[in-house]
């Protein structure tokens, strides 16, 4: 090889992955911007949160802990759970890549549903392994579908419960027929980063199963219902096995010591907790009765987002634009092979008003879906 052709080469494989793409922040020409495409919440973070992420201003010099100590000890008195068995990251991702890291290696198979968190498949990808796809059933993960993908070579199970983008869930007494059907060296990792949001009887993030098997593990986030998603603050509850795994691989100080600040102070302001629930509670079906009235189908969610079904692509693309030229960002999902959905994330009451009166101006024009 020449000089000028010579030049380290990644892997081969790193080109397999397609990198992730956020959703649209800007709409370009809009007096008015109403950000509804990345499930932020309206309500923002705690004031105490904002406070002591103020206050660590004065200790930027300082490594953090690298432990995560304070934040671990708050976490378990928060869910009633060891902090022995709780690892923090920087941001729920950094907790998938890890586990990946750790578990799956090169020819080893990791499984996710069809329309799963897209980060399964490049952390599976990074990780030197196999995407395995499992298909779902109206959009909702099917534990039989899961199971008879999983093979000799199947090291993770990676499920989203509830699941972004669709907004649906499996109930926990599904989740633990897959736990107890699963080989016992396949680890199940059950992505709860939604968990705050759901309300329903049947539901649960997981965090027993931990407890019971050696084979479970739970992912968390600052990001949704805490509104810390821009300081990037995660953490996972695990066994005592998959702790010290991935401890030896995570980075030294992979969690802040901003976000170790924020995330305790958050932890602790249940109140502001409550009121960015209470919202949810009555806009998200708020948003499903206007939409739903103007015929255009809905997944039904239990989340802080809804995934509008429109008449084909080129129909939900004419409503994004639509949307778009009156400030409204919502995301399309056509990577998650939605390509005829929108999802929209339930806004401040000024956003949701807005969004609902600009789809009935859309539905006017184009007549309602038919998907």
């Amino acid at each position: 090889m020449s000089g000028a052709e010579a030049r380290p080469r990644a892997r081969p494989a790193i080109f397999d992955i397609d990198p992730y793409v956020p959703g649209q922040s800007a709409a370009p020409g809009a007096a008015n911007i109403f950000k509804l495409s990345a499930n932020e919440t309206p309500l923002g973070p705690s004031p105490r949160a904002r406070e002591a992420f103020r206050a660590f201003a004065d200790r930027l010099q300082n490594y953090p802990d690298g432990a995560a100590t304070a934040l671990r000890e708050a976490l378990g008195a928060k869910h009633g759970v060891d902090p022995a068995r709780i690892v923090c990251g920087t941001g729920s991702d950094d907790i998938l890549h890890l586990l990946a890291a750790a578990y799956i290696g090169p020819g080893g198979e990791g499984i996710f549903t069809e329309h799963g968190f897209s980060v399964y498949k490049i952390a599976i990808l990074a990780a030197g392994g196999v995407p395995i796809v499992a298909a779902e059933k109206n959009l909702t993960a099917d534990t039989d579908c899961i199971l008879a993908k999983v093979g000799p070579r199947t090291k993770i199970v990676f499920l989203a419960n509830p699941n972004n983008p669709t907004g649906t869930y499996l109930p926990i007494a599904e989740v633990k027929r897959l736990a107890q059907n699963l080989p016992a060296d396949v680890l199940l990792v059950l992505d709860a980063a939604y968990a705050e949001y759901v309300n329903r009887p049947d539901y649960s993030s997981g965090l027993e199963l931990v407890s019971a098997r050696e084979n479970v593990v739970v992912t968390r986030t600052f990001s949704k219902i805490y509104g810390l998603a821009g300081i990037r603050l995660g953490w996972c509850y695990a066994p005592p096995d998959v702790c010290d795994a991935i401890n030896r691989i995570r980075g030294p100080f992979n969690t802040n010591g901003a976000a170790i600040a924020a995330g305790v102070a958050a932890l602790d302001d249940t109140g502001h907790l409550g009121k960015a629930f209470a919202h949810n509670e009555t806009w998200l079906p708020w948003l499903t009765q206007e939409i739903s009235a103007l015929g255009i189908k809905l997944t039904p969610s239990v989340c802080n987002f809804l995934l509008l079904h429109f008449d084909g692509g080129p129909q939900a693309r004419a409503a994004d634009r639509f949307l778009l030229d009156r400030g409204l960002i919502l995301r399309a999902v056509g990577a998650y092979g939605l390509p005829h959905c929108l999802r929209l994330t339930v806004g401040t009451g000024e956003a949701n008003r807005l969004v609902a009166a600009a789809l009935k101006d859309f539905v006017k024009l184009e007549g309602p879906a038919r998907a």
